[in-house]
């Protein structure tokens, strides 16, 4: 079976650290691709601090299409909002029966992990793969679960917040982007 790594997001704007980390995940991590899954809502976030879902899977398109080994899934575009994981997976897993699905996670996230729908649902049927964030909590009891798998991915402190916040100011981040998104970004989104 394929191994594919799931990388949620909101991607608002994708950025390298992104990349990196899907990279490092894809070689390190022995999966045969990394599917970036572009959320048009994610229930804990706000519509309006988002880019257009549009606008954000475009720019993710354009960051990934050099690297073959990287993919673009908008299945949730087709789904009822907000889009909620353990749909999307058993969707995902009825459409791609020959493919084997892992959850790619921030630790931080698997700190607020018992929030999500049907949270024990997700692991008795998928691994989640949990990489490094600064700022979670290594005693929270779910670090132990047998479906969560640890990886020693490089703490990247690069996060689309602060991207936002910088072109807010007319500060030159183009070096923190893929090559293309940062003149995207300027030409016409308002942030």
């Amino acid at each position: 079976m394929e191994k594919i790594g799931l990388f949620f997001g909101s991607f608002n704007p994708v950025h390298n650290g992104h990349l990196m980390l899907a990279n490092y995940i894809v070689e390190y991590g022995g999966f045969d691709e990394v599917w970036f899954v572009v959320s048009p809502h994610n229930p804990l976030k706000t519509v309006s601090d988002l880019l257009t879902e549009n606008q954000r899977l475009d720019l993710v398109s354009l960051a990934i299409a050099d690297f073959d080994r990287f993919k673009l899934c908008d299945i949730e575009f087709g789904m009822p909002r907000p889009s909620f994981t353990i749909d999307t997976l058993t969707l995902l897993s009825s459409k791609h029966p020959e493919k084997h699905f892992t959850l790619l996670i921030g630790s931080d996230s698997l700190d607020s992990f018992d929030r999500w729908k049907d949270f024990e649902v997700l692991l008795s049927r998928y691994t989640l793969l949990v990489y490094p964030r600064k700022g979670s909590n290594e005693n929270n009891p779910l670090h132990q679960h047998p479906s969560v798998k640890h990886i020693k991915a490089p703490q990247i402190e690069v996060s689309s917040s602060f991207i936002r916040e910088g072109l807010k100011h007319g500060k030159d981040l183009r070096f923190f982007m893929p090559k293309g998104i940062f003149e995207q970004l300027i030409a016409g989104t308002t942030l």
